[in-house]
């Protein structure tokens, strides 16, 4: 075993009659550690966890615990205790025997069983409440109780499957806390579900953010948000602007018309990428002072500060202020060189396989019929390549087209929304001037002329 990995899954998939749900996942988890997977619905954290548990099995890859190989162990044989966001209380025992219960079916003495639970009601601040019935306690407390009744049997690591999901906003915060304080006085590892990146960052040791099955980024809550790898990880975590930019060297970037000098280095020269911005790091000045400047187009109070859009011809940047600033009125705005991120650039088309038709003009993509005006050198029935931009996809009503998905990714970016659309074999990505809501059905239309083709690489010669 590696030095304090207690946790390692190597080469790890999971898929479901060929839908996808974990792919070549590979992860190390110390002894100790406050681990949490973050992700959107459906992007396989939860099912990551159960493999963990036990309660499911990979379709490939191994898993090992302490140097062990676990992947055929039954879930009762792992040192693993799961909490859930519906907590399973019984509701017939009262907290000391909810929490009792893994002890006395192990057969452990009475005068055991009594010091353990009350150690874990002390634990989670609950003395006092060993007599009471499940429905006498609020949502808090019966949370209390299922972590208490987890952490009694002395797991080598806590699973928790969005516990706190149940729960009210102050509440959770509360909890937020006390978790943490639990995690760090017992010293066991915790692996921790969520999709709500506060908690992700008030908590974890690690974070590990995910996407389709596919792991985006692994690191602290400080380099995830302040040095996120990609695009998906930028607007995930917190709040970004994000614009494509020309890397012009070393140091230089250029975006929206206007060189800036950065801290990063080793893209090349004159290289297409994106560039994030985070709304704290702008700051507004006096337009006359700036190189950008424009015109405040909203002004909304969050509390600890105002989130202005600032219209800059053409792009809306966002800004934390605690500044108030009116409507309408004309600002500058300062972005010093520490508070630009380079990536690379994300995908920028899509491309599917197809099959073609050139006696009719067709081209078929997700089992759904496209005309195609330029099919040259293909014959009927060819399996081919087709590539086309995201602006090229128009997204109407879902009776208005053939092609219908659901809405699974929205991301701002600056002039136009990024939409990703799950079909029935593939993800399109389009632009949008609206925003959409994740699970919203759309149609997608391309013009004829807008499909570009050409033949599969793994065609023989």
């Amino acid at each position: 075993m590696k030095d304090n990995h207690l946790i390692e899954l190597r080469d790890i998939s999971k898929d479901y009659n060929g839908d996808v749900a974990l792919e070549h996942i590979n992860l190390y988890i110390k002894d100790g550690e406050f681990v949490t997977l973050l992700g959107p619905s459906g992007c396989g954290k939860t099912t990551m966890l159960r493999i963990i548990a036990g309660f499911i099995m990979p379709s490939s890859g191994v898993i090992e615990m302490d140097g062990k190989d676990i992947a055929k162990m039954p879930p009762y044989k792992r040192e693993v205790n799961t909490v859930f966001q519906k907590y399973a209380l019984f509701p017939h025992l009262n907290v000391f025997d909810n929490i009792a219960f893994g002890l006395k079916i192990k057969k452990t003495p009475k005068e055991q069983i009594t010091e353990k639970v009350n150690k874990m009601l002390e634990l989670v601040n609950l003395e006092g409440y060993g007599m009471r019935w499940i429905d006498q306690l609020s949502g808090g407390q019966q949370q209390r109780v299922a972590i208490a009744r987890a952490l009694v049997n002395e797991p080598k690591i806590l699973l928790l499957d969005e516990p706190l999901g149940a729960l009210d906003l102050k509440l959770r915060q509360e909890m937020q806390v006390e978790l943490k304080r639990m995690q760090q006085q017992l010293g066991i590892t915790f692996i921790y579900v969520t999709h709500d990146q506060e908690e992700a960052l008030t908590m974890s040791d690690t974070i590990v953010v995910m996407k389709d099955g596919v792991i985006q980024q692994i690191g602290k809550p400080t380099d995830i948000y302040n040095e996120p790898k990609n695009t998906f990880v930028a607007d995930f975590i917190g709040e970004s602007n994000i614009i494509s930019g020309i890397m012009l060297d070393d140091y230089k970037v250029r975006m929206n018309g206007v060189m800036y000098r950065c801290v990063d280095a080793g893209f090349g020269k004159n290289v297409e990428v994106d560039v994030v911005v985070r709304p704290e790091d702008i700051d507004i000045i006096e337009p006359e002072k700036a190189r950008i400047s424009g015109t405040v187009a909203s002004v909304v109070f969050m509390g600890v500060h105002y989130e202005v859009c600032v219209d800059c011809g053409g792009y809306e940047w966002i800004v934390h202020t605690t500044d108030f600033v009116q409507q309408g009125q004309r600002v500058g705005i300062s972005i010093p060189k520490d508070a630009i991120h380079i990536m690379k650039k994300t995908r920028q088309t899509n491309i599917f396989d197809c099959e073609v038709y050139p006696d009719d003009n067709e081209v078929y993509i997700d089992n759904v019929c496209f005309d195609c005006v330029f099919i040259e050198g293909f014959e009927n029935k060819e399996n081919a390549l087709v590539q086309i931009k995201p602006s090229d996809v128009e997204l109407v009503a879902p009776q208005d087209a053939k092609l219908t998905g659901t809405v699974k990714g929205c991301m701002f970016l600056g002039t136009r929304y990024e939409i990703t659309i799950s079909c029935e074999e593939n993800d399109w990505i389009a632009y949008s001037p609206d925003f959409m809501e994740d699970g919203e059905e759309v149609g997608i239309l391309v013009p004829a002329d807008k499909l570009e083709l050409s033949h599969s690489e793994d065609e023989e010669d």
